[in-house]
């Protein structure tokens, strides 16, 4: 576990300065005596992809379903692009939600068809919008089966389409990849990068910590009803660490290489080397800034044993934080 201190946060997809899409403060929400969310608040730029990960029970359905508008806060409050959901309805017509897994549809008509209808129904939904999310969730084969054909898979793909139809401002999904095949996983994942690369402020509830951890912006750790945690996914990611024999010289390599994109060169605490970070610049490629930050070691003679990208270990730091809360030992 790395206990080193992470790197400064990144600003949000949709800019530093960018008001939130999507926020909650304080969100409650108790069935009788029983209080199954306490007190949750967070934040949702444009462009961001956040995800609610954490055990089964912990709340985050019923946190999916405040943020939707398809529940009511015992207390706290939900903003959805400025304004109140409960009290200005319209404002959902800016939403594309699948809250139950897989979404329904009708099972004797086509996908196509089922789209045709929610298109439909959402209207202003331009033409041709339909054959590109086909595209899009990789069913163009599929679009004229009947639904009742379809795998567990195919339909869950075709939820996030539908939920797409209007080009939402706001995503809202809830295990939108629960029990899929590792291709659907990757299609949907990627729809949802696409989506908030498009502009979408996108939630998410998951189990795939592994995924989320590539493409995601900040990750929301739940337990009990409580958010306990709140990960930083894009300070997280362009990390490096190398195996030298002087890590000293190392760090005065990297520090005087002369690339603003690598930044915090340190010692590396797990052993002996050296860790750095790599912002991708502007319009520029992440890969070959690393490559020329592993040149100048070399040059330095610095003995490069080995080079490797430093990826952060979401589901190690989501078990060590569960177990920290349950006063569970971490192994």
């Amino acid at each position: 576990m790395d206990a080193s201190p992470p790197p400064p946060q990144a600003p949000p997809a949709g800019g530093a300065s960018a008001a939130p899409a999507l926020a909650a403060t304080d969100l409650v929400k108790r069935y009788g005596a029983r209080t199954v969310v306490q007190g949750v608040s967070l934040a949702v730029a444009p462009g961001e992809v956040y995800a609610l990960v954490g055990p089964n029970g912990a709340g985050k359905t019923t946190v999916i379903r405040l943020l939707s508008g398809l529940a009511f806060a015992t207390s706290g409050t939900v903003t959805m692009l400025g304004t109140d959901p409960q009290r200005e309805p319209g404002v959902r017509r800016r939403l594309g939600a699948v809250v139950e897994a897989p979404a329904a549809f009708y099972p004797w008509w086509t996908g196509r068809t089922n789209l045709r209808l929610h298109a439909r129904l959402a209207g202003g939904v331009p033409a041709g919008r339909i054959d590109a999310l086909l595209a899009l969730v990789e069913l163009e084969a599929d679009a004229d089966r009947r639904v009742a054909t379809y795998s567990l898979g195919m339909r869950q793909r075709l939820g996030v389409a539908a939920a797409l139809l209007a080009a939402p401002d706001v995503l809202i999904l809830d295990e939108p990849a629960s029990g899929m095949d590792p291709l659907s996983l990757h299609v949907v994942h990627r729809a949802l990068r696409d989506a908030a690369a498009e502009g979408a402020a996108v939630v998410l509830s998951t189990h795939h910590l592994d995924e989320v951890a590539r493409y995601g912006s900040r990750a929301g750790i739940l337990e009990e009803g409580a958010l306990i945690d709140e990960v930083d996914l894009v300070a997280r990611r362009g990390r490096y660490r190398a195996v030298v024999g002087d890590a000293d010289a190392a760090v005065a390599a990297l520090a005087g290489v002369g690339l603003e994109a690598v930044r915090d060169a340190r010692h590396d605490p797990r052993g002996e080397g050296v860790r750095w970070r790599v912002a991708r610049p502007e319009g520029g490629d992440e890969a070959a800034v690393a490559a020329r930050a592993t040149a100048a070691l070399v040059a330095a003679g610095c003995a490069v044993v080995e080079v490797r990208e430093d990826v952060f270990d979401l589901r190690a730091y989501y078990r060590d934080r569960i177990h920290e809360r349950r006063g569970v030992g971490v192994a």
